[in-house]
């Protein structure tokens, strides 16, 4: 009786293998694979596109669940007060070595607990790195128009100050 098994075949510098069985005349029977003994990968979709999955679970008595899509409503954050003082925008170079860092100063009846909450804000909106030192809040780079967005959302008027 001929061999009917092949096993694991190997094709010579593609390093890629593949499945192949033959019948006794070494034509490939009742497998999808094309003439160089590939699997074809079957490309019809299956099921019509149009079929709901979940069709069949509607006769199954399961307990309703939520029908509204998102998260459940929380009750409204208050907003923030809309007119908290002028605050300056400048953009710096002096005595940090040549390097951009844009300077936050001017505030008025905050503490240092909130000019840090602010940086920390800042610092995630611009991608990079920032501090607060002497009641002013440094962020590298220029990055102006990112924080006096940010400063308007907290209830400051910013200005950019200096050239």
């Amino acid at each position: 009786m001929p061999r009917r098994w092949r096993g694991w075949a190997t094709r010579r510098n593609s390093g890629d293998r593949h499945f192949r069985r033959a019948d006794a005349c070494g034509k490939n029977e009742g497998w999808n694979v094309n003439e160089e003994g590939k699997a074809k990968v079957s490309t019809d979709g299956g099921r019509a596109l149009g079929q709901n999955p979940f069709g069949a679970l509607g006769g199954l008595n399961l307990p309703a669940g939520r029908t509204s899509v998102g998260a459940p409503s929380a009750a409204p954050r208050p907003a923030p007060e809309k007119n908290r003082g002028r605050v300056d925008i400048r953009r710096t170079t002096a005595g940090r070595g040549g390097k951009t860092v844009t300077l936050v100063s001017g505030f008025v009846g905050i503490g240092l607990p909130e000019k840090e909450s602010l940086c920390k804000k800042m610092r995630g909106a611009c991608g990079c790195g920032g501090t607060v030192k002497d009641g002013d809040i440094e962020i590298q780079g220029d990055q102006r128009e990112k924080i006096a967005q940010i400063l308007s959302e907290a209830g400051f008027r910013p200005v950019f100050a200096g050239g």
